[in-house]
């Protein structure tokens, strides 16, 4: 990376700080009238937007570019964006040419269907990827108060460091000696989603029972970034995610790996060695440190291969 780009934990800060300065319209939002959420869909009836979703993402965008003039931008709601503003005169900005390697991917409100029905888990998610490889990550729940956020130096909540005790040991994947049973464990997953019934067909359900077969408690919360955060931690044993994008996993994948948990990503494009970034992956199956869940990631394993034609 180069020197003249923010450090990864001034990324962290900027995006606490952006994230810090859109919740409260979030908080007041929250539980209001319908008519107020000028709520509509996008994709199917499933997939719901808000009229706070492109607000709060545009709000981001701009505060996030003006701390990095030149940043580029993907997110849930205006999709990519190139360069920011020009800086101001008089300023000592990061030249343009370096900011560009700066993507910030963004979701505005990770579980707009939870927000819209006042269920509190939701979230804004912000990662910072330089040269596409995530380096920093915040995700924000407004209404609990809890500030998730990680760089390379290791996952936080609230500024309080967790999980692993040096940046990096999550490559190494530490397990307990004796890691708690499945049948003890806690599963978080919204597959299979309608969209995945559609495509896999009664298969899904089947896969979906052997989740709750296998562990104490199988959860849909709607909120991907939020279930990697609580894996990140702990207050999850494992998430298991199918389709998902960029915004909905980039900071969660690196508070899991930052706190020494592990992330397996999955292509459907190939079953060979991957060296593309995990964020881009759509499945994934997340395991917070000192779990194994090798059901759900049979099953992950079973749900990407078929779609390959695999089986």
């Amino acid at each position: 990376m180069s020197s003249v780009l923010p450090a990864p934990g001034e990324l962290r800060r900027i995006a606490l700080t952006a994230a810090a300065a859109c919740a409260p319209r979030l908080v007041r939002a929250f539980r209001s009238l319908p008519a107020d959420l000028h709520l509509s869909t996008k994709r199917s009836s499933h997939d719901l937007v808000t009229v706070h979703d492109r607000a709060t993402e545009d709000e981001l965008v701009r505060l996030l570019g003006d701390a990095v003039p030149g940043s580029r931008f993907i997110g849930e709601e205006g999709g990519a964006r190139g360069t920011g503003p020009e800086p101001a005169a008089g300023t000592a900005p990061v030249a343009l040419a370096d900011a560009h390697r700066l993507e910030w991917i963004v979701d505005p409100i990770d579980g707009t269907a939870n927000f819209a029905h006042g269920f509190a888990m939701f979230s804004i998610s912000i990662a910072a990827a330089v040269d596409g490889e995530v380096v920093a990550g915040v995700v924000l729940d407004p209404v609990n108060g809890l500030e998730f956020s990680a760089d390379d130096t290791g996952a936080y909540l609230n500024g309080v460091r967790f999980g692993a005790e040096a940046a990096g040991v999550e490559a190494a994947h530490a397990v307990h000696a004796d890691p708690p049973a499945e049948a003890a464990m806690n599963l978080v997953t919204s597959y299979p989603s309608a969209e995945a019934l559609d495509l896999d067909g009664p298969v899904a359900l089947e896969r979906f029972g052997r989740l709750v077969d296998s562990y104490a408690t199988v959860r849909r919360t709607v909120s991907g970034a939020l279930e990697l955060a609580f894996t990140a931690i702990g207050w999850a044993d494992a998430t298991l995610g199918v389709d998902t994008n960029p915004w909905d996993v980039g900071a969660g994948q690196l508070l899991v790996r930052r706190a020494g948990g592990r992330y397996l990503a999955l292509f459907y494009d190939t079953d060979g060695p991957e060296r593309r970034p995990a964020h881009l992956a759509p499945c994934y199956v997340a395991v917070a440190p000192g779990r194994v869940a090798p059901t759900a990631v049979r099953v992950l394993e079973e749900t990407v291969a078929a779609r390959r034609g695999g089986i």
